[in-house]
């Protein structure tokens, strides 16, 4: 008997530590809130693997980029957009499993193969219906594409349901946001509760002004402290930690010890050349990491600090954004690992490394908008984007090597 018990204990826990690992916060933001009418597809990735990068591939019918676990080579992706402008990306959901089937952990291959082969919704719905069942998936996923379509679907073993999100019944306010549960699955079961609260204040303060965009995410939703439980804002002056010790409990803010990534793909309207679809991408923890925009028909040609090292095998840009993480969450002893030193983030002083790297971001932003806008007219220059791929992985580099908390 004490054996069953100590061996159900142990099952308990890992199955709630691998929840609390495989926790992302997600949102489709359609046109209608957009200042240029373009959909937004936003995932903060929360994953057990720390090192993740960008990955060009060949697909049966349509090529394409994604984001990857650095150990893995090929056949799993976690979110990605392709060459037919067919975006998607995944959350785990924890209250949509209707069966006694084990594996439930398929989802980046269902996307890999759904990049390779789908170009809208229409595509993805019937590669769904003609899967393979049961499928080894309880997700969440998020897709748009060229057509205008967006739409999540709620997925497991063995069906699914679409949620569209330019159904005004469904989404009146133009968005809709995900967690770790299903809107159709069992009540009141599933995960990120709190986060799901805290990014509907965020938007929804924000959705009537029709100007959310790329860095708008990331900066309000990506590396947000805001905590919509308890009603503190660590960003704020007055409610900032510095006033004590300056270590916080990390517990259901939207980036957390276990973030990885934030991609948002910025889709293309009805009629645009579907190459433009753009996938902005921060590489380690968002409130390290700086945002870089990406395009398939760059093909392996991606900014060199995004892709694997030859020398570390490992995305450089992800690499330094861990390091500062891993300063941030330095304490190992005993519950310690719970904490982080928000000092190291954001102070007072401005030399929280979120505030100096804040600068070269925004210099990435301003160094392709005028191209972005011509390509949007004349078709996307790969040698000019050669260029400024080179010249975003020379700014990313030199952003970390100027930071204070690198003299500490």
């Amino acid at each position: 008997m004490k054996k069953i018990i100590i061996v159900f204990i142990t099952a308990f826990l890992i199955v709630l530590n691998n929840n609390e690992i495989m926790a992302c916060t997600s949102a489709i933001i359609t046109g209608k809130i957009t200042p240029d009418g373009r959909p937004l597809l936003w995932k903060n990735r929360d994953t057990g693997e720390d090192n993740n990068r960008i990955q060009y591939f060949r697909g049966k019918k349509y090529n394409f980029i994604a984001l990857v676990n650095s150990p893995d080579s090929t056949g799993v992706v976690w979110m990605g957009t392709n060459s037919a402008g067919f975006s998607i990306m995944n959350t785990a959901s924890y209250n949509l499993k209707d069966d006694d089937a084990k594996e439930a952990d398929q989802e980046g291959v269902i996307m890999f193969e759904a990049l390779s082969v789908c170009k809208n919704l229409a595509d993805f719905e019937n590669f769904l219906k003609k899967h393979k069942k049961p499928m080894g998936v309880e997700a969440n996923f998020g897709v748009i594409d060229a057509e205008g379509g967006a739409a999540y679907y709620e997925t497991n073993n063995s069906s699914f349901i679409k949620v569209d999100a330019n159904d005004p019944k469904i989404a009146p306010d133009g968005y809709l946001i995900y967690t770790n549960f299903s809107y159709t699955g069992r009540y009141n079961e599933g995960m990120g509760y709190i986060r799901y609260k805290t990014a509907t204040e965020i938007i929804s303060k924000q959705a009537s002004h029709m100007n959310i965009t790329p860095a708008w995410i990331f900066n309000n939703l990506s590396r947000s402290f805001y905590h919509s439980l308890q009603g503190f804002d660590l960003l704020k002056p007055d409610q900032s930690p510095e006033r004590f010790s300056g270590w916080v409990v990390d517990q259901d803010f939207i980036p957390r010890k276990t973030s990885t990534a934030s991609v948002v793909v910025q889709g293309v309207k009805p009629g645009e050349n579907a190459e433009m679809t753009t996938m902005w991408t921060v590489l380690g923890y968002p409130p390290a990491g700086l945002a870089v925009p990406l395009w398939v028909k760059a093909e392996e040609k991606q900014p060199s600090v995004l892709q694997r090292s030859i020398e570390l095998q490992n995305a450089t840009a992800c690499d330094n954004a861990l390091n500062l993480k891993y300063k941030t969450f330095s304490l190992k002893r005993g519950n310690g690992n719970k904490y982080m030193n928000f000092n190291l983030i954001y102070n007072s002083k401005g030399i929280g490394y979120m505030q100096e790297l804040k600068p070269a971001e925004e210099l990435i932003f301003r160094l392709f908008k005028p191209f972005i806008e011509k390509w949007r007219k004349e078709g996307l220059n790969t040698d000019e984007l050669n260029e400024l791929n080179e010249q975003s992985s020379r700014i990313i580099d030199a952003a970390y090597k100027k930071l204070t908390i690198n003299q500490f």
